[in-house]
């Protein structure tokens, strides 16, 4: 089974963690069912930005995008070139290290 390392966040996982989840899992399914609560605000149906995670290794190994996911991650905070939804983003063999953003677009958890 894959490996994720996910680097620390001060909210989501304040020291940093490694999880492993079978290849066919998504990336956010692995951190959910590991305790590590990442945003997921359209309940992982590929409509929002909340569960954007930075692959700084493994990038390649993981599917495709579809252009839905392309035209949603174009609005994330902090996009970078191996950004991803961590919703879409399924695990094939090899391991990952995630970089889950300081800020997250979720316009039902901001305060006014």
């Amino acid at each position: 089974m894959p490996t994720i390392k996910i680097l620390p966040h001060p909210e989501y996982c304040p020291n940093g963690a490694e999880v492993t989840a079978p290849p066919g899992t998504s990336i956010c399914e692995a951190l959910l069912d590991n305790g590590i609560q990442v945003e997921h605000a359209c309940d992982m149906s590929c409509a929002c930005t909340t569960c954007h995670v930075i692959v700084r290794e493994g990038f390649r190994s993981l599917n495709e995008m579809d252009e839905n996911e392309e035209d949603l991650l174009d609005r994330a905070w902090g996009l970078e070139a191996e950004s991803r939804l961590s919703c879409q983003a399924i695990l094939a063999q090899k391991d990952l290290v995630v970089e889950i953003p300081k800020y997250s677009i979720n316009h039902a958890k901001e305060k006014h």
